[in-house]
């Protein structure tokens, strides 16, 4: 009788310890339900879109990384008539001893020609160090400062904010607003910004307020930028062919500093970080400019010096929404073995109007030959995050396939952000805030362990 009974309680704790195992590896799909209509468009007078004062201030001023590895800015702003593409710039408020220079740019768009765009790159910045900047002359001269990372290094904390799809609409200002009350020190920005294609012609006055709007954070601290299918701006019938025209007079990358060919991809190292950005609507297959310059930037990681190796793209490669499903697919297919060999930490991806996380996965087993094609629940493979959930014009993709694929961790369709804190060589923790809530609230949250270093 003794012995009968401790054989059940060993029975009955395998059983409690196999469920809990389980549990801790099986998905789950949110029941939170937000409204699911299609999001308003801020209106054309509301304080988010307004000019600043002057006979012709600057405007729209914004910020990315201007150079590998941290030391410089690509400062960028707008303004109606002519100006000197300059910027003053120093280490205390007021007091700016230093001058960059750089070039003005226009474009015409169908029926419409831009103001003046002028891009200047601020290079030779020391690391972890606040910098004060004014642009424009006399009354109309606005300042702002910005925070240079810590140099590169393998234990050096770094919080990035995620958003993507973000668009202008009411939604948007609250993604916006919940973010700025974040310790988000940059952006990685998951591409499709203005949704000015939504609008007949591709009306571009809407680049015009977007950047306005999201001045409050592009002015202050870098956006690492994707570009999406929202800024391709391919329009035939009205004799608009060149893909990306607004997109790259307006927001310059520096594409140039890792020997890529094109803005679309390019690389540069943050912190503890080691970013590439690719292209999901540039030619990507073997033998293509970026097809070559991957592998060739691949090489380069140093993770004694970066450990973390993060992927931005914008159509994700793996999707459980039915809204643009297997829409990555061609592209994962092409590179997922390379980030597989590098052991790349996260992809983040937008596109998809949701939030979802995957288990760390692969699915690089799989060719034309054989049926090996289920994504493999694999600790040797990166973490996924679809982040489309910025508040776009189009509304939240509400539709998951059903059941939850083994490799699908958590989702929901809801709009928000994620910040990724990077806390030493080893371990991050991420974090995805709905806007619903309270910005010290997660809705998600996981503890990613680097693939080196773990």
């Amino acid at each position: 009788m003794y012995r009968g009974t401790w054989t059940w309680v060993v029975v009955l704790l395998a059983l409690f310890l196999a469920r809990s195992a389980a549990a801790e590896v099986a998905g789950s799909t949110s029941r939170y339900v937000r409204r699911l209509a299609e999001s308003v468009d801020l209106p054309y007078d509301s304080p988010y879109f307004s000019v600043p004062p002057g006979e012709n201030p600057p405007q729209q001023v914004h910020l990315t990384q201007g150079d590998y590895d941290g030391k410089a800015v690509i400062v960028s702003f707008v303004t109606i008539k002519m100006a000197r593409p300059k910027v003053h710039y120093g280490t205390k408020k007021g007091d700016y001893p230093w001058v960059a220079r750089g070039y003005s740019t226009q474009y015409s768009f169908y029926n419409y020609t831009s103001a003046f765009i002028h891009h200047v790159v601020v290079s030779d910045l020391k690391f972890d160090t606040k910098y004060f900047y004014k642009v424009g002359e006399g009354d109309d001269a606005r300042e702002f400062f910005f925070m240079t990372p810590a140099a590169p290094g393998p234990d050096t904390p770094y919080t990035f904010g995620v958003i993507g799809d973000l668009g202008q609409t009411y939604d948007s200002a609250a993604t916006l607003e919940h973010y700025l009350q974040s310790y988000g020190q940059s952006v990685l920005f998951l591409g499709d910004l203005a949704y000015q294609d939504n609008y007949p012609f591709h009306y571009q006055v809407r680049f015009d307020t977007w950047s306005r709007f999201v001045e409050r954070s592009v002015a202050y601290q870098p956006w690492i930028w994707t570009s999406g299918n929202h800024e391709i701006d391919y329009v035939p019938e009205i004799s608009e062919i060149t893909p990306f025209k607004p997109f790259n007079h307006r927001f310059p990358t520096p594409y140039w500093a890792t020997n890529s060919t094109s803005p679309q991809w390019y690389s540069v190292r943050r912190g503890p970080a080691h970013i590439i950005v690719l292209s999901s609507y540039s030619a990507y297959g073997k033998y293509t400019p970026q097809y070559v310059w991957l592998k060739d930037e691949l090489k380069k990681v140093n993770r004694k010096v970066t450990p973390w190796l993060i992927i931005l793209v914008h159509s994700p490669w793996y999707n459980s929404n039915t809204y643009h499903y297997m829409e990555g697919e061609s592209m994962r297919v092409m590179f997922e073995s390379f980030i597989v060999a590098a052991k790349a930490d996260i992809v983040f991806a937008g596109h998809v109007h949701s939030y979802e996380r995957s288990f760390p996965v692969t699915n690089i087993k799989y060719n034309i030959t054989n049926s090996i094609c289920s994504p493999d629940v694999n600790p040797s493979g990166p973490t996924y995050i679809t982040i489309g959930d910025g508040g776009n014009i189009e509304g939240p993709a509400a539709t998951f396939s059903e059941p939850q694929p083994s490799y699908s961790a958590f989702r929901e369709a809801s709009f928000g952000h994620g910040l990724l804190d990077i806390k030493n060589r080893t371990t991050a923790i991420w974090t995805w805030h709905r806007n619903q809530d309270g910005e010290a609230v997660s809705a998600d949250k996981a503890v990613i362990r680097n693939k080196i270093y773990n």
